[in-house]
């Protein structure tokens, strides 16, 4: 089974744009990000794909591997299916480029999903981690998924879920970490599927697959890190680093 990791890595993000560039202890974000996927040594090849001339020299001049985009993209997904279209790959794992803390047992968890998988199951995987803090749970930067009693995936949202009508029931929250593996064949139909109401609406590209019936299969990990979003997560990345 041949596995390789994909950074997709926009420079124009919306909340905190220029991000992947910024310096964390010495070295841009994107390129410790890159560092930490290849140093997990899970992977046949990495490589970051980006629209950005800047961020592609930032990887190359370190003895990287970077593609450059041939047309615009809405999502992650979507630049990483152009990149794997002629690749003879197996599954491709999409690590998020502002998550410089990325290290090797969560990975694992998600890539071993698939060596399980005999019946084939499974279209991808990714992580949850569970989270107690109330403005976290009710933070809309952060995703919170909800799973059936196999761990597949049965929604995500920006909103609490599940509502706790009844507050005298125990209920437990879980952040998506935007860490995804697919099978080739799974990520090759996202790109050729159109946008539902859904996905628009949350603006969470993993709700597409589950408007088309694809299956994800999620993997808890205890392993939080620190995801950079906006300045303050920065500047708590640079804090845990230290």
């Amino acid at each position: 089974m041949r596995i390789i990791a994909m950074i997709p890595a926009r420079y124009a993000a919306s909340r905190f744009p220029g991000k992947l560039m910024k310096d964390l202890a010495g070295k841009p974000v994107i390129l410790r990000t890159y560092q930490a996927t290849v140093s997990t040594g899970l992977f046949d090849e990495v490589y970051v794909v980006t629209d950005s001339p800047v961020i592609y020299d930032t990887i190359i001049d370190e003895g990287g591997k970077a593609l450059m985009s041939k047309r615009e993209h809405q999502t992650g997904s979507d630049r990483i299916a152009e990149a794997v279209e002629d690749m003879d790959v197996d599954i491709i794992v999409n690590v998020q480029g502002d998550e410089p803390f990325t290290e090797k047992k969560s990975l694992e968890a998600v890539l071993e999903v698939f060596r399980d998988d005999t019946e084939n199951e499974i279209d991808l995987a990714s992580l949850m981690t569970r989270i107690t803090d109330t403005s976290e749970i009710n933070n809309p930067n952060t995703v919170k998924v909800i799973v059936d009693q196999r761990s597949f995936a049965l929604y995500f949202s920006r909103s609490p879920i599940p509502y706790p009508r009844d507050d005298t029931r125990e209920i437990s929250y879980f952040k998506h970490k935007g860490i995804y593996a697919f099978r080739k064949s799974a990520l090759l139909d996202f790109r050729r599927l159109p946008m539902l109401p859904l996905e628009a609406a949350e603006k969470i590209e993993a709700i597409r697959y589950l408007e088309y019936g694809k299956k994800i299969k999620m993997v808890e990990t205890e392993v939080t890190g620190v995801e950079i979003d906006t300045p303050e997560d920065l500047e708590k990345a640079k804090a845990l680093w230290s």
